[in-house]
């Protein structure tokens, strides 16, 4: 099945080259076999691409001229094969002024050995997991359990294709990534690691659940963030108060994927592991929602060392709590009043499953998941725009 991205590669090319990030099988390949024509990619997975670039790059001109008969734009498909071509890009940019989409799921080869990257003659996009506005009839408990890479969620075997992903994927290359000898204690440490999703992470403690050292568990970490398949949220310091913790909180890229790794066979809500899902999945789409709209603000969270926190931050202007009831009530609501007596200038909001939209006497916003997701994705929440 098809599904229309958010994304828009045409109009940001129009603007500059770019690089095109993100996990593999999150649909980086259809996207731009959608928006520009099929013969104006060079694809490095193939061996009649990869062999003559890799033993001549210089021989990429000549296939960049016969692309542009065709196409404004010319395409280099997992560019981390081969980041000596990026010399060539850069030269091709500078001298006849093509426009490139330079795309990779590894930001790790393009980082090791002074790799060119192009001075800023490139700008940086990325693709997520499908978000909700990209799936018609959008299944929230669907969601939630399988995550939202393409081939997981439109599949009528999403728990087969889940495994497929995370054994020749996760367990294959990201392994080579990290140059593993010992494949129990990296699938161990895979499984610890969702464990810690959604949570401040501890490095000892992971490490001490791994068997492993820091050192080796902090790497580890690194290295999913740079295949795209994990990122970090930094505590937000607008209260500048010492009682605010100063750990980031991790989470993988899709929901999922975690699921999977931490054993997930079934989603039932009142549960906790439902609680993190609903709150993992939020954090996706504020993520995916400020990247592809080009908003430059910092998405953080807020906790206090007597456990007091709030879900997400976004910029200095909104600040939002995660709830999985279905009847929000006044114990709910601690975190974000706390914080208003620090920062009474940031709105605040409470997702959650209860259907009843309304607004406490002190401001703060309850809506449903739903009307939130709307919300976002019209372009209707309070979110200090800046735009690229």
């Amino acid at each position: 099945m098809y599904y229309p991205r958010v994304l828009d590669m045409q109009g940001l090319s129009a603007r500059k080259s770019f690089f095109l990030f993100g996990p593999r099988s999150t649909g980086k390949t259809t996207l731009l076999r959608k928006q520009f024509p099929a013969d104006a990619t060079i694809n490095l997975l193939r061996s009649a691409e990869y062999l003559p670039l890799a033993e001549n790059p210089s021989l990429l001109a000549q296939r960049v001229r016969e692309i542009r008969r065709r196409s404004p734009v010319a395409v280099i498909d997992e560019i981390q094969k081969l980041p000596a071509l990026l010399d060539e890009v850069h030269n091709l940019i500078e001298t006849e002024g093509v426009t490139f989409i330079l795309t990779g799921s590894s930001g790790r080869k393009l980082k090791r050995g002074g790799v060119n990257l192009l001075a800023g003659r490139a700008w940086e996009a990325n693709l997520f997991p499908l978000v909700s506005r990209e799936i018609p009839e959008f299944d929230l408990e669907r969601y939630l359990r399988y995550g939202g890479l393409p081939q997981v969620y439109g599949s009528d075997f999403p728990d087969e294709e889940l495994s497929a992903y995370v054994d020749t994927y996760l367990k294959e290359e990201v392994r080579e990534e990290a140059r593993v000898q010992n494949l129990v204690n990296f699938g161990r440490f895979l499984k610890v690691s969702a464990l810690s999703n959604t949570e401040q992470v501890n490095y000892a403690n992971v490490a001490r659940d791994c068997g492993l050292s820091p050192s080796t568990v902090r790497s580890w970490f690194e290295i999913l963030t740079d295949t795209f398949l994990g990122f970090s949220l930094a505590p937000w310091r607008g209260g500048q108060r010492r009682k605010e913790v100063s750990t980031a909180k991790f989470y993988l890229f899709d929901v999922g994927v975690g699921a999977f790794l931490r054993g997930i066979t079934a989603l039932d809500r009142g549960t906790s592991e439902y609680g993190k899902a609903l709150e993992h999945f939020v954090a996706l789409e504020l993520r995916a929602y400020l990247s592809y709209r080009r908003i430059r603000v910092p998405l953080t969270y807020w906790r206090t060392y007597s456990g007091l926190e709030v879900n997400f931050v976004v910029g200095d202007t909104l600040a939002i709590e995660v709830k999985a009831a279905s009847r929000i009530t006044g114990k709910h609501l601690g975190p974000l009043r706390s914080m208003f007596a620090i920062a009474p200038e940031i709105d605040r909001l409470v997702v959650s499953l209860d259907e009843n939209d309304r607004i406490t006497d002190d401001g703060i916003r309850l809506v449903h998941v739903s009307r939130f997701l709307d919300e976002l994705w019209n372009d209707e929440l309070p979110l200090g725009y800046l735009r690229q």
